[in-house]
């Protein structure tokens, strides 16, 4: 069965580390073009990864674009790590550590308590280093020019927060959340909570919804598929 991408397909990618979500879309959307001989092709992805994120990223063609609305509101899962004793601006490791905490007297009761502040719906400000817009500019691009940009704080909702081993200074975890979810504020607040610090240094996304990222293809895989499809393999 081949695919119909003006009619609309719904791919299941899973996005390597440092790409960003455009990245993988337009990639797509050239090689797509290129191989069918196709003018114009609307593509869009339903819920943005930071190009440290890997993991689970749903795009969209055609007439399947009208359905990403949809996609974006289903509550996420993420597999992480954070680094405790140390923060960054960016709240991941895209930016410096900025901050280094003596982390000798943390305990893992302390994060199971800790933990407990985060489940449930909270309040929370996004990192400076997004994508959110601020007078018509990026918050990251501000954030660059140390222009210090000020974000309001948004409610979100994760349902849970499990911890799930230590070993110092790393704390891997498992979160499920709503859509608008920022889990390197999460780290960041994390490290706050235990009056110490954290950042995000790992994070895999792998549910949307129903949708699983081991039903997911590769960029080489489905590249390899399309390929075979068209006999230019």
């Amino acid at each position: 069965m081949g695919f119909h991408f003006t009619e609309g397909e719904v791919f299941l990618i899973d996005k390597p580390i440092k790409w960003t979500s455009f990245d993988v879309v337009n990639f797509l959307r050239t090689f797509i073009r290129k191989m069918y001989n196709i003018k114009k092709l609307k593509m869009g992805h339903a819920g943005t990864l930071d190009p440290l994120a890997t993991g689970l990223l749903i795009v969209c063609t055609g007439k399947k674009t009208k359905q990403i609305d949809k996609y974006q509101g289903l509550d996420k899962v993420y597999e992480g790590t954070m680094t405790l004793g140390a923060s960054t601006l960016s709240y991941d490791k895209e930016t410096q550590v900025n901050n280094t905490y003596d982390i000798s007297d943390l305990k893992e009761e302390n994060f199971a308590e800790a933990s407990k502040r985060f489940v449930g719906e909270i309040e929370q400000i996004p990192p400076a280093y997004s994508a959110i817009k601020i007078n018509g500019k990026r918050a990251y691009q501000l954030a660059r020019k140390q222009e210090n940009p000020k974000l309001k704080a948004r409610k979100v909702c994760i349902n849970e927060f499990r911890l799930l081993n230590y070993d110092p200074p790393n704390l891997n975890f498992y979160v499920k959340c709503s859509k608008g979810t920022y889990i390197r504020s999460l780290a960041n607040d994390f490290g706050k909570a235990l009056n110490n610090g954290a950042y995000l240094s790992a994070l895999r996304r792998t549910h949307i919804g129903d949708f699983n990222v081991n039903d997911a293809f590769t960029l080489d895989k489905i590249k390899e598929r399309i390929l075979k499809e068209t006999g230019n393999y």
